[in-house]
């Protein structure tokens, strides 16, 4: 099937019964698009090289304690997420709210202070994932 223009290029699949006459048509798209992001993807791949661990008797303590830190980080968002919903369906009373609610800053103050007994940017209390994202 030709496109009238030429930077266009339909990808058109067969099921493999050849007495069937559905067609699975993809959307078109420009050559160029796809230039760009191959592009894209090769200079994402270059720059970006996974976090490893550093085995350096001296950085131990530290990416211990970033690890630790970015644990304790996930689950204080997850229970904060869980207070939030909690609050919006009327389960907690004003006061256990307002318990809840310091207890939760007072825990992110914690991660921050130690994080900067270590070095650590809040930044970097996350864990790259690969493929699958960042954690948070």
């Amino acid at each position: 099937m030709k496109r009238a223009r030429a930077k266009r290029r339909t990808v058109t699949k067969s099921p493999a019964r050849t007495r069937g006459r559905t067609r699975v048509v993809a959307k078109a798209v420009d050559v160029s698009e796809l230039r760009r992001l191959r592009r894209q993807l090769e200079r994402v791949g270059k720059d970006a090289s996974p976090p490893r661990w550093n085995a350096d008797p001296d950085e131990v303590r530290r990416s211990v304690a970033q690890l630790v830190l970015t644990l304790v980080e996930f689950i204080r968002r997850l229970l904060e997420r869980q207070a939030i919903r909690r609050m919006e369906s009327g389960t907690l009373t004003a006061r256990q709210t307002e318990d809840v609610g310091r207890a939760l800053m007072q825990l992110e103050a914690t991660i921050r202070e130690m994080a900067g007994l270590f070095g650590i940017p809040v930044e970097d209390l996350n864990l790259d994932l690969g493929p699958a994202g960042k954690l948070m």
